[in-house]
Parts: structure tokens; sequence; C-alpha cells
């Protein structure tokens, strides 16, 4: 080591915040050891007089070229520590104490002087090990008397007695420099103003900052030494201390509008909103309406493979139309709050009063509403207003059967309830041949085009929509009541007590396969392409290929019969339903039973699917309306005892569910009741025709 420099680094084993203050001293003699080792020249640390003759501790460094003074610590007599801190005008006196009771309690024994010595220096003067060893000629005292059995003095042995093991030093500790020496902080003789505090607290802040720029220093040198594969940089927990080179640019500013466009619209929309919150560049193509089209379109509409000659799509949608000037953002928003009113099953109750008997089938689209009875009509109510605008057939009965009192709803319960009451509309005569029902209307069906229904007097009717709903004629294949009726462009079926289905052309009428198999009555028939799923009495469900008229699957339930059955407009799915209070969920491909959807206490009188938003609602003898997510099968809404008797059909779309039940009342379950901005959702929107949400004066409020 040549003399007068000093390293850069501290020792790993040593622990440079906490240097302690040496052992005070009886007063005596320095001996001649402590006065060779601060004699000019050397490295010296010791115990030396001043010019009273009073002993003072000296650490300093003597060069040829320069002198730096050291630092001279008075004696202070040694007194007995308090045994805690019992009072503030005592702390300073404890804590200059304390290292003094550490050393007492970490003894070690001493080795030779000629290693031990070296060490210490080392250490007293933040010094590391230096790579070659420290020679006997930088201490000529050591000379004198080589033969001896040298012992280091007391203050040596004091210090040495004291380890700092217990914090062990990194690659982090700060170096110091290397023209002076670094002397550890004192505390002052007096301090009952805090001044120990901020002294402590300086110190601990300087050992910090020193910390922080060591390790930004040890990682630009691991930057700058594999700056090509970035092997070993290291991640700072501060990023803001590191000044990082990261080219930042405006994707507005660079990007074409078209592809920033295309970029906006896969974020999703609450993503899309806080980009609007930018900047005023960015407000326009995040408002786009394109951009706004894609989200709606990704959250609310469903991929759905529709068959060819398929009529059974008329219920909304809730998807709006294509108009030029479609405001898609505020689609979006009026559809999610129908979306958590579905999720929070918040709905209003309105009854449509005016049939005389039970009210057996129903379907409805965004414009009008068709209910068949047991009183022999079929009755036209305007989705919007509520009023009965027109009753096909002969009321069986001229006064209609007495209703029960709604009472307190079980479950959830409506925020409002309206009553529309139309006992009074007279039914209009159809035609001079007088053709109507002479029985109960068991089911119907409508597309644009045309309506069929079906009823106990074993015969359907079909009406032509388009000529003012004008009867067109009327099919007998059945030999009982017909339960249910489904059609598309090319075929009509249906199915009967009688335990057959029939399919039948739906141009000219005429009867092209009659279909054998189940042996109770056929409860249910859905038909999709040339597919045909029928449900019956005898617990089976049968899929039917049209074109041999043979059955090519079977799909049995667990417990007795069925009585509903639905088809998915992807031919993929079976749901069926019946007297076990159970709805199968089965693969038409393979006939395995996928799922099963569990809640009601009776009989599943009812089912429709809803492909387009992946709900399936159910009906039941329980008087209650459920409704599934077909994804999940968990259930979405429970409505129980919204109506007083059984329900016997229920349908639904987007925003509403519709129900029949044996006490002749119609109750629709509307989520979008008073939700401002629902007509914009309607697929023929006109800004003059009012939505039903708003108050119509001819409906009574139920208190």
């Amino acid at each position: 080591m040549i003399e007068g420099d000093l390293p850069t680094h501290l020792p790993l084993r040593r622990r440079p915040s906490l240097f302690p203050k040496v052992r005070s001293r009886s007063n005596k003699t320095p001996n001649d050891m402590e006065r060779k080792i601060a004699r000019p020249g050397v490295r010296g640390v010791g115990w030396l007089p001043d010019e009273e003759g009073k002993d003072v501790f000296v650490v300093g460094l003597d060069t040829p070229n320069t002198m730096v003074e050291g630092t001279a610590y008075q004696k202070s007599t040694r007194r007995k520590s308090r045994a805690s801190f019992s009072g503030f005008s005592h702390a300073m006196s404890d804590l200059r104490a304390f290292p003094r009771r550490i050393a007492s309690q970490r003894r070690k024994p001493l080795a030779t002087l000629d290693n031990t010595f070296r060490n210490d220096i080392d250490y007293l003067h933040y010094n590391t090990p230096s790579p070659g060893k420290v020679s006997v000629e930088d201490f000529p005292a050591w000379e004198e008397e080589p033969h001896s059995p040298l012992k280091a003095p007391g203050w040596l042995r004091r210090c040495m007695s004291t380890t700092f093991r217990h914090r062990r030093q990194t690659l982090d500790t700060p170096s110091r420099p290397a023209t002076a020496l670094w002397y550890p902080p004192t505390l002052p003789e007096t301090g009952t103003s805090g001044a120990a505090a901020r002294a402590a607290a300086a110190a601990q802040n300087e050992i910090q900052d020193c910390l922080r720029k060591a390790k930004k220093e040890r990682l630009e040198r691991m930057v700058r030494g594999d700056a090509e594969s970035g092997v070993g940089v290291g991640v700072d927990s501060r990023p803001g201390e590191i000044e990082t080179s990261i080219t930042r640019r405006d994707p507005f500013r660079e990007l074409p509008n078209e592809l920033f466009i295309h970029i906006l619209s896969h974020l999703d929309a609450q993503s899309l909103v806080r980009s609007e919150l930018v900047s005023r560049q960015w407000y326009s193509p995040a408002s786009d309406p394109l951009v706004w089209k894609k989200i709606f379109y990704r959250d609310f509409r469903q991929a759905l493979t529709i068959p060819e000659n398929s009529s059974d799509f008329q219920a909304g949608q809730g998807l709006g139309n294509e108009q030029a000037d479609q405001d898609w953002k505020q689609m979006w928003k009026v559809r999610k709050a129908l979306h958590q009113r579905w999720t929070d099953s918040h709905a209003a109750a309105i009854y449509l009063e005016g049939h005389y008997d039970s009210v057996y089938c129903v379907q409805f689209d965004e414009d009008k509403i068709l209910t068949g009875s047991r009183d022999r009509t079929i009755r036209i109510w305007d989705a919007r207003t509520f009023k009965c605008t027109r009753i096909l057939g002969v009321p069986s009965r001229s006064t209609p059967i007495a209703l029960s009192p709604l009472a307190n709803n079980s479950g959830c319960h409506p925020f409002t309830k309206l009553v529309s009451q139309q006992y009074r509309i007279e039914p209009e005569s159809t035609g001079k041949t007088l053709l109507y029902h002479v029985g109960s209307i068991l089911c119907l069906q409508y597309d644009d085009a045309l309506m069929i229904t079906g009823s106990s007097d074993c015969s359907c009717i079909m009406w032509d929509i388009q000529q003012d709903w004008k009867p067109i004629r009327r099919v007998q294949y059945h030999n009982a009541g017909v339960l249910d009726i489904c059609f598309d462009r090319k075929y009509v079926v249906s199915c009967s007590k009688d335990t057959t289905v029939c399919l039948w052309d739906r141009q000219t009428g005429e009867l092209l396969h009659r279909l054998t198999g189940h042996r109770g009555p056929v409860n249910a028939v859905q038909l999709r392409g040339n597919l045909v799923v029928s449900a019956s009495g005898d617990g089976v469900a049968k899929l039917w290929n049209l074109l041999s008229g043979n059955c090519i699957k079977e799909f049995p339930s667990k417990d007795r019969g069925m009585a509903c059955v639905e088809f998915s407009l992807d031919s993929l799915t079976i749901f069926a339903g019946g007297n076990d209070q159970v709805i199968y969920q089965f693969d038409a491909s393979s006939g395995e039973l996928l799922r099963e959807f569990k809640g009601h206490c009776g009989l599943v009188r009812s089912l429709h699917l809803d492909s387009a938003n992946g709900r399936v609602v159910s009906g039941s003898y329980d008087t209650s309306v459920r409704a599934y997510d077909v994804r999940t099968g968990l259930p979405i809404v429970e409505f129980t005892g919204w109506t007083t008797s059984w329900i016997l059909s229920a349908k639904l779309d987007y925003r509403r569910i519709i129900a029949t039940s044996q006490d002749s009342r119609v109750v629709v379950i509307d989520f979008g009741h008073d939700l401002p901005g629902m007509e914009i959702l309607e697929r023929q929107y006109r800004p003059s025709i009012k939505s039903s949400s708003h108050s119509v004066e001819h409906l009574q409020k139920i208190l």
C-alpha cells in the first residue's frame, strides 16, 4: 500500500453508519506503543497528551505533501449508564454509552498483532484490503522490538471487540473520497431540543443517498458492459431516479387517421371513453360512429347461423337499424343500462286484460303482441301503447271470468304495475264464409306475411297478414286438437294429441308426410331446415329427417313426459322440459345430455330460446317465470307470483318477457320501461313514434 493512498471501497463486513465511540479509559499516561503509532509519517490513531497534559484521542494522516489534522476527542470519565430512556434530558448520555455496552457484550479473543492490527487500521480508515499485503515497513514502530510478543493496546482491543456482523454490507456500500478521512457523526453534548434525533436522521439520509448513487452507478456499468443483449440489466424499483431514454410519440400524429380509428375499434368501451379524454385531437376519432358501431356489435350481437328458409326470427334483437345518422355510442349506453336491469331483475309489470278465459299462446315483436285464448279468439295488441287493436274470431262467452286480485309478489317485485283493460273491443267480421275457429286457440305462429293458428277443433287456419289478416284456408290433418305448430318459407309442421306429426306444404296446404312413432300426445315441435324435433308425453324427444320421414335420434327424459321443446337456430342444441320439473339441454348431433336447468317446482309448460342474446325462458305451473344463461346454465331472473295461476306460455326478446296465464291475464315483464332512449334500439325506429316507456293515459296504475 502506498503511503497517502486510500481505497475507495468499504470492507463488506463493516457498517460505516455505526462507528462506535471508543470506550473511555482511566486517567493514566499513554503507553509507548500508543505514542509510537501516533508519530508523524505513520497512519496513526491513539491517545496523546495535549498542551494542558490531558489525554486526547487523535485520528489523523500525515503524508509528505499534505498534513490533515486529526480530530481530537476529549476523554470522558466513565459512569454507569441508565437502565432505560426514562427522561429526555438523559437521552444523549444513554446514546453515547450504547456503543460501550455493545462492546462489552461482544468480546472476541485477540489475534496476533501482525494480522489484527493491520485489519483494524484499515477498518478505522474505511479501507478495503488491497490486493497486496501491508508490509511491516509501513509501521516503523514495530521494528524496534521484532522478537517481543507485542499486544494490541487497550483502545484497540476495545475497538476489536465490537462487531458489526448484524448488518452485512453489500456492493451498494458508498465509497469514501480518497483525499481525506471521513469522520463518524458525533452526538452533541447538550441535546434537549431534538439535536440528537436530527443528527441521526441526517446521517441516515446521507447513507441512503450514497446507496442510491452506488446502485445507479452499478446499473449504468451493467448496461455499458452488455448493451447488445441486455442480459443482467436490473430494474430499479424507483424508475424516477434513473433516467430512461424512451421515445414517446403520439399515434394520432404519426399514423393515418383510418389506421388510428381501426386501432381504437379494438378497445373496450371503457378504454375508448378514456381515450376521448386524452386530448382534443383524440376526441374526434375516439367518438367516430364506426368505432362505436364495432364495439356495440362486439358486445351485444351474437354470431348466429340462421338456417335457410327460416322465418322464426321476428322478435326484436335490440340492434337498431343501419341508418347513416345512427348514434352508436348512445345505443351502447342504452343497451348497457338495459343489460344492468336484467342483472338486477329491475322490471315493470304491465297486465293486458281482455280475454274472457285462459290464454294458451303468445308471440310478439317490436310492434305487436298476438295472443290466443280458450275463448276462441286471437287478440292483436299494440306493443307500445298496449291497446287491443283487433280481435279475430267470435268469443265463446259474453262475460269474462272473475279475476283474482294480484297478491304481493314473492321474490322480485316490479318497480311499477300497470293494467290495460280492453274488454269493450268488438270482434271484427272475418268474412262471409265465417272462417274462424270453433274451439280453443291452442297455438299460433306468424312471420311478416302469414299467420297459422291451431285449435282444439282439430284444424289449422292460415291468415294473410298483408291483406288485413284475411283468412286464406283451413286445413285438417289431425284427429285431435292441434297442440303446436311451426313453419318456415317452405314447410309447415303441426303436432296433435293423436300422437302424430304432420308435414305439409306452405303454399298449397298439401300433406307431405305423417310422422309416427310417439306413444303419447305430441305437445311441441320445432323446425330447422330439414330437421324437426318433437316432444311427447311419453317422455321422449325425437329428431326427424323431413326428406326421409325417419327418426334419426331420441332424447329421453329421466322421469315422466315432456311438454315443451326448443331447437337452436344453428341446429346444434335441443332444450326440452316437462313434468319432472327439469329443463334438459341435449347435443343434437351426439344425443348427449349437456346440462340440466333446475329451479321449478312444477311442470315446465313452456320454453323459448333467444339465440340472439343467449337466454332461454321457461314458464311453469308453479306460477313462476325463469330465465337462464345458455352459455353457463346459471339463472338470470326469476319472477314468481306475478300471475295468480299457471303459466301456459312464455316468450322473450332483448328487453321483455311476455307470459300468459290460466287466469286470462297476459303479463308483460318490461325491463326497458321508462328507460330513456329505448326507442333507438328498435329495428324500425322512427323518431315520431313514442316508446312504451312513456306514460299512456289508458293504463291504470296499481298502487
